[in-house]
């Protein structure tokens, strides 16, 4: 059993841990006054801090260094209490019993109560990979990822969607999103290629302005931290730099001169420091040879140094574990190179220990741990988490509301690319006779694609979506047929075939291919519909996918369109125009995934910018 668990045993067990309260009394600090400087809101952010940290033990410090995983902490009752955790958070796909927005509001204010319970009442903050939507939770708006957002070139609308994103966060209690990501995809083949706005770095830093939609007027109603993640270069991983077969690009090796990382990745972070972003999340990956989470050139000389980052250093799920050496050296290693928060996730006792045993051996100078405590303090500060911990309900008359979802309908209909209208067959005459087909034109699931209910996604229906068929229902009426793969000539005789194909749902690891053409059946799909009507592909990814010789006379990239199916069916039909441009070249085979404009050479099937238009019906 994990050390710090002992303090729940004995207390189940009915034991203490704790002297008796005269000899408590005697050693144990007190508690502060009521008016203790730091608990007035009238003072400067920085006096409340320094009041508040001079009156920290080493123990409540490391607490607040501490991010835990909420099934961690539910299974060692009132440890957010014992050892002052300063966050908690959700996995992935990880949610409370009730999986509503107010279920998960009663769990954070459960959790919140514990923590201002402790004798300083410093609040947690609960964070959630709220990634594109707030997508943990049943019947949330879902928004395109990344990629889709990046076509749109459109900043203004992505401000608005972290600005009603961050309202469905903030119903539910949780006050700290894991977004944006600001990577720079340089290799499709990589998994996590749709968290990124684009492969060059003008569209990841054109689109930090999700930083204001989210942050805001930090402290006011509706505002949520944000993360600027992944700091810094994954996602110019090399092809096979893995030291196993499990994953090809994912959490890999990053090998590139520090004029080329600065020139291609640093961008959209510098970017996001000037927007005032309150976080940033170390990555998985190294560069050249050495992880992230242990780069102090990288995390406090360039970010905190040269860029001027006043806010804190979060790790990335059990990132800290992966530096070489053991764990012990592990956690010295990154809280000296710049890790202010660790995200352990589940056995924090361990993290507790390991780093309290490193301070007082002065291998982690306490100087580093005032400093990393400021840093986590003065954002909470910010926030005004202190003055307003718990959950605010009344933004629940907005989660999922009529608005959101037609600001995410959009944001999908700004976001589709038309890459090819041979014969004009675009846009759909209405009332047109329609074969539709393809994996993806009824399944809500694959539109929305991972981190979604779940971490790797899953397929099916998604409560509160539409998909691309029962938008061409909606909007152009039910003279439609539906068959996933149709037969040789099963087309024939409809004005047109609209064939949806795409890649099932995926998130980091998992999602990494070394090969990117459409399964059999979309392919046998696509044949089959085209041969026999005029017909239009639509591409349901997370990525450019190699097409080879398929024949068709229209070719939508659709991206990851998220919960509002019925988006697609407007620019089908013609009620908005096709604006959209590719935010990533399209290759004409594998060869062309790592090249790009400024390569010799460049020469691949839709490049960088491209998008036709058509006319508005």
């Amino acid at each position: 059993m994990p050390s710090r668990s002992r303090a729940a045993l004995l207390l189940t067990l009915g034991l203490t841990l704790f002297p008796p309260p005269s000899t408590l009394a005697q050693t144990a600090p007190a508690a502060p006054p009521a008016n203790a400087p730091y608990r007035n809101p009238k003072l400067s952010v920085d006096e409340r801090v320094k009041d508040l940290l001079a009156r920290m033990t080493l123990a409540e410090k490391i607490g607040q260094m501490t991010q835990a995983e909420r099934g961690a902490v539910d299974r060692i009752p009132d440890d957010i209490r014992l050892d002052a955790l300063g966050s908690i958070l959700s996995g992935g796909g990880s949610a409370p019993r009730d999986n509503t927005p107010e279920g998960w509001a009663d769990m954070v204010d459960r959790f919140q109560q514990q923590a201002l319970q402790t004798r300083l009442g410093i609040p947690m903050l609960y964070g959630s990979d709220a990634v594109h939507g707030h997508n943990n939770v049943p019947g949330a708006t879902l928004f395109p990822h990344n990629i889709g957002l990046g076509a749109t070139r459109d900043p203004e609308l992505v401000q608005r969607i972290g600005r009603a994103t961050a309202e469905e966060v903030t119903a539910t209690g949780v006050r700290w999103t894991f977004s944006p990501c600001l990577c720079v995809a340089r290799d499709e083949r990589w998994g996590r290629t749709y968290e990124s706005f684009g492969s060059d770095p003008e569209l990841p830093t054109l689109m930090t302005s999700i930083i204001q939609g989210y942050q805001g007027q930090l402290g006011q109603p509706g505002t949520i931290l944000a993360t600027a993640k992944h700091y810094l270069g994954d996602g110019g991983t090399a092809y096979g730099s893995s030291t196993t077969d499990t994953y090809l690009l994912d959490q890999g090796d990053t090998q590139l001169s520090e004029a080329e990382l600065r020139r291609i990745h640093l961008p959209p972070f510098q970017a996001a420091v000037k927007a005032g972003v309150g976080s940033v999340m170390a990555s998985f990956s190294s560069w050249n040879g050495t992880k992230l989470h242990g780069q102090k050139y990288l995390l406090t000389d360039l970010l905190k140094g040269e860029l001027g980052f006043s806010g804190f250093v979060v790790s990335d799920w059990q990132g800290v574990d992966q530096i070489p050496g053991g764990y012990p050296v592990a956690v010295t290693t990154a809280i000296n190179a710049g890790i202010d928060m660790v995200m352990v996730p589940n056995d924090y006792p361990r993290f507790i220990d390991t780093l309290t045993a490193a301070v007082n051996s002065g291998d982690v100078p306490m100087s580093r741990i005032d400093d990393a405590v400021t840093r986590i303090l003065r954002e909470k500060f910010r926030m005004g988490l202190f003055e307003h911990p718990m959950s605010d309900r009344s933004f629940l008359k907005t989660f999922g509301s009529p608005e959101h979802r037609a600001l995410a309908r959009e944001a999908v209909q700004k976001s589709l690319v038309l890459l090819k209208n041979d014969g004009n067959v675009l846009p759909l005459k209405p009332g047109a006779r329609l074969l539709v087909a393809g994996s993806s034109a009824n399944d809500v699931g694959r539109q929305a694609g991972g981190w979604t209910l779940s971490w790797q996604g899953q397929g099916g229906p998604v409560p509160g979506g539409t998909s691309i068929l029962a938008g061409l229902q909606q909007v152009g009426g039910r003279t439609l047929t539906y068959v996933p793969v149709p037969a040789p000539g099963e087309a024939r005789g409809y004005d047109a075939a609209v064939v949806v194909v795409g890649e099932p749902p995926y998130a980091e690891g998992k999602g990494d291919r070394a090969e990117l053409d459409l399964s059999p059946d979309d392919q046998r799909a696509v044949r089959n519909a085209c041969a026999s009507a005029p017909c239009v592909v639509v591409t349901v990814s997370g990525r450019p996918l190699l097409l080879g010789d398929l024949k068709m006379n229209a070719l939508v990239a659709a991206w990851l369109p998220g919960s509002e199916g019925a988006g697609v069916a407007d620019v089908l039909y013609g009620k908005v125009p096709f604006t959209g441009r590719l935010p990533i070249s399209w290759p004409r085979t594998l060869a062309q995934v790592t090249v790009h404009p400024e390569d010799p050479g460049y020469d691949p099937l839709y490049r960088y910018g491209f998008g036709l238009s058509t006319p508005k019906r």
